[in-house]
């Protein structure tokens, strides 16, 4: 776990990014979206995010093992110190503790930033994001049934 960097994502990662958020989009609910980005789309959303809130990759010897992210939670000015975040770890480096750490860092980052409040919604079931969310602080504040289609 040692080898693992978490960093600020940069446009060298879209590929990367695009590649683990595929399965997401193809072969869960959770995501919401019905196809998945290109590398193409997805490099603006990140340099978007970056730019005023955070994007990061862990990174582990050169290969993008996941990404967490925060951006603008509602529109109205009201809103304006609160973010929405994702986490999304690649199949093959789930369960070693990385996107607690990209969460964490996330945090920090965001918080040096000037936010101070985090949701994150979760596709239910999904007991793996349940569980991280929880294990860095989230706490359940309700329930959007049947929101999706």
């Amino acid at each position: 776990m040692d080898e693992v960097v978490i960093r600020s994502a940069g446009r060298k990662d879209a590929a990367a990014v695009a590649a683990i958020y595929r399965p997401i989009v193809t072969d869960t609910v959770i995501s919401f979206e019905l196809e998945p980005p290109t590398a193409e789309e997805m490099s603006p959303r990140m340099e978007r995010a970056g730019e005023s809130h955070a994007w990061l990759v862990a990174d582990d010897g050169g290969a993008i093992a996941g990404y967490a992210y925060g951006t603008p939670h509602r529109p109205r000015a009201a809103y304006q110190y609160a973010v929405e975040t994702s986490a999304y770890i690649h199949g093959d480096f789930r369960g070693r503790g990385i996107a607690g750490r990209l969460y964490e860092q996330l945090s920090r980052d965001l918080a040096g930033k000037g936010y101070f409040h985090a949701f994150a919604g979760i596709t239910l079931p999904n007991d793996a994001s349940v569980a991280l969310h929880k294990s860095v602080g989230f706490t359940s504040i309700g329930c959007f049934p049947r929101v999706g289609c």
